[in-house]
């Protein structure tokens, strides 16, 4: 799959908390609002426990998806994990049964808003729900979305609702309540021994299939490495917390055999509150919440439902109509076939059907994701570079895969037999017609390479791409290898092999390694492809033993000079260059220096870089272009200004604002690494890096 352009890449305009209103806003709909009664028919008393285990036993695709969604933050999600990592094959399954399961999701959640709607007029459910399914599909083909804001209050508002609901109930199941009624309610625990209970974990576990949605709109999430993971944990703590108290007060308040019966079950616990408020009122607002987060839930899953056949379809899995986008720049067709899906499914099932199904399926894709991990981490491909790491690998994730085959066999032979026969199609769909469409393999191919088989090469330059477009990470120390970079002024008479000499000489006096080596890697680099060459700049690199941290010389040409690059077939091309960075990393880290070369990368394709380049006077302005101005400013100490404090102090005494680094000291013709303990000069060049809030906070400091 070709890199992603500009233009085709998704906004990066998702923070922390929308992280944690789209995954809670998925979670607290027909999980909460439709679901407990159903749960507590099978298990009793126990029903809370259920939900209670069910947020123990996600833990594992949680942090799998969250390790996979900070590495491949691709739109498509969990198919894509399962394409890029098991192959195109276990893609197919995995996009069609993932989407199915989304669909059957959104139309459970359908069938709610028919359900509570019924309080205000007397309209049949099913009905309801299929007409506000052509409504969501009719949005979603015009273009209208889920807005950030707008999921933002309903999840602010839902928690404050249901903070107040689990308050009011508890008071009034432990202070109101006959203490003996509370008890005979309780009474029926396991009622269908530990089968049944098990089953009920299984059941209500699409009740924390929220959580999934957050691997469609990674590509859209600022800092995915720190907001994905943290967003997830948050969202499920949270959601754990309101089902269990919240089952509890609803069997606590309701007698079972309405309880088992009831698809409104938080408008029947709210009815008999204790409280000052009248209940009309109460049960009014009660239901506008609740079709609220039926609504979210709705619309958020028919667009992400929709977003797989497209996925799918780009990869020639599925046809290319499903990925052409209409009138509205939206994937029209994707979105009816999606709608035609969930009406089948409400016509054809019951709430209890389309909750089993779409939790077997959801259990099905919980396993793939968690063997998706194995594979990545196994295949060794060293542009697969997640920000965050799923904890206790491997065995986290075996436990998540004998977790999902054991709660699918307790689901019973329906939901067994139903995604059996699942498989059975996607992988008739993947014979009779994708397979001959593709050519690519997954990581799965890299881990068995000792064993003969054949790795799919361009699955690491994809993944490469996919390192460009996240960028660098917080703590990534790109601003202070090139500010302290040293500088090559290339002579039109020179040669590219003794620019590279010259430039490991100066590499290894800082390194304290062998220049002859240095030179020898990046001459073997160039001659074996490895050597990147794009716009008139070349990129030779390597990883090095005995290192802790990068360096880098930039060498410039003004003339340009002509350079023999080899490609991976090893046939000889003839480049004109004008810019060398040649950057040496600790051979322990490659996903630092892959994320090195690719914000390289990133600022070598920025309009009229190579023009600037030429343009610049020396080396200082050079740095300042690839550190994007802002983030870099040099100081000269002279004792007729305000630097002059700085003159005669160690660096640590300088109290410089906090994210702020002295990166280099020139004195005269000597460049210094400098330490805390180096003490300035009068005359001393510094240059300092950080972000441009607290390089503003240090001239304000100078000037004071």
């Amino acid at each position: 799959m070709k890199e992603l352009s500009k233009d085709e890449r998704l906004k990066k305009n998702l923070g922390l908390f929308d992280v944690y209103a789209i995954c809670t806003g998925a979670m607290f709909s027909s999980g909460f609002f439709l679901l407990p009664g159903l749960a507590a028919a099978k298990t009793g008393s126990s029903v809370a426990l259920a939900y209670l285990v069910a947020g123990f036993l996600i833990l594992p695709a949680m942090f799998s998806k969250a390790e996979l969604s900070t590495a491949l933050p691709r739109a498509g999600g969990t198919y894509y994990f399962l394409d890029r990592s098991l192959g195109p094959m276990f893609g197919t399954v995995g996009g069609l049964g993932t989407y199915l399961s989304l669909s059957l999701k959104t139309a459970f959640a359908l069938i709610g808003i028919g359900a509570y709607a019924s309080f205000f007029v007397d309209l049949p459910i099913k009905p309801v729900a299929i007409a506000l399914t052509v409504g969501f599909v009719f949005i979603n083909i015009t273009g209208a979305k889920e807005t950030a804001s707008l999921q933002r209050f309903l999840v602010v508002t839902l928690v404050s609702i249901l903070t107040y609901f689990v308050a009011q109930g508890a008071y009034d199941s432990l202070a109101v309540q006959p203490d003996e009624l509370v008890d005979q309610r309780f009474e029926g625990f396991l009622t269908n021994g530990m089968e049944g209970f098990f089953a009920t974990v299984g059941f209500v576990f699409v009740s924390y299939a929220g959580l999934t949605k957050v691997s469609s709109v990674a590509e859209e999430v600022k800092n995915p490495e720190r907001n994905i993971p943290l967003g997830m944990i948050l969202s499920l703590v949270s959601t754990t917390v309101f089902y269990v108290l919240g089952v509890l007060v609803m069997t606590a308040l309701i007698d079972p055999a309405e309880f088992h019966q009831d698809l409104t079950p938080v408008a029947t616990a709210v009815s008999k509150f204790d409280t000052f408020i009248p209940q009309n009122i109460l049960v009014g607002f009660v239901v506008i919440a609740a079709l609220s987060a039926f609504f979210s839930t709705g619309n958020a899953g028919v667009m992400a439902a929709s977003r797989y056949p497209m996925a799918m379809a780009r990869d020639k899995l599925l046809p290319d109509e499903f990925a052409t986008l209409g009138k509205f720049k939206t994937p029209t067709r994707a979105v009816v076939l999606t709608g035609v899906i969930m009406i089948g499914f409400i016509l054809v099932l019951d709430a209890t059907g389309i909750a089993k199904l779409a939790s077997a399926f959801q259990l099905l894709i919980f396993m793939l994701v968690n063997l998706s991990v194995i594979v990545m981490r196994e295949s060794r491909i060293e542009s697969y570079d997640p920000g965050y790491k799923s904890p206790w690998y491997p065995w986290m994730q075996i436990i998540g895969m004998m977790v999902s085959v054991v709660l699918i066999i307790y689901m019973g032979w329906m939901a067994i037999l139903f995604t059996l026969g699942m498989i059975a199609v996607c992988l008739a769909w993947y014979f009779r017609y994708a397979r001959k469409r593709v050519s690519r393999t997954g990581a799965i191919c890299h881990w068995f390479q000792r064993l003969g088989k054949n790795q799919y090469d361009e699955l690491d330059q994809e993944f490469r791409g996919i390192l460009k477009e996240k960028g660098l990470r917080q703590d990534d120390p790109f601003n202070e290898v090139v500010a302290r970079a040293q500088f090559l002024e290339i002579d039109k008479s020179e040669t590219f092999e003794e620019v590279i000499k010259e430039a490991s000489k100066m590499l290894a006096a800082r390194l304290k390694v062998d220049a002859s080596k240095l030179e020898e890697n990046f001459l073997e680099g160039t001659r074996t492809g490895r050597t990147p060459v794009t716009r008139g700049v070349a990129l030779p690199h390597m990883h090095l033993m005995g290192i802790d941290k990068p360096e880098m010389v930039i060498a410039r040409s003004k003339s340009g000079m002509l350079v023999d690059i080899f490609d991976v077939m090893g046939d000889e091309m003839e480049q004109q260059t004008f810019a060398i960075f040649l950057l040496v990393s600790p051979e322990g880290n490659p996903g630092l220096h892959l994320r090195m070369l690719a914000e390289l990368a990133n600022r070598i394709d920025q309009d009229e870089f190579l023009s600037r380049w030429n343009e610049e006077p020396n080396s200082a302005h050079l740095k300042q272009l690839l550190l994007n101005d802002g983030h870099y400013m040099t100081l000269s100490l002279k004792s007729d200004n305000g630097s002059s404090k700085f003159i005669g102090k160690a660096i640590k005494e300088l109290g410089l604002p906090e994210g702020s680094l002295v990166a280099m000291v020139q004195r005269g013709g000597q460049r210094i690494v400098p330490s805390g303990s180096t003490t300035l000069e009068e005359g001393d060049r510094l240059i300092i890096i950080g972000e441009p809030k607290v390089l503003s906070k240090l001239r304000l400091l100078i000037e004071s």
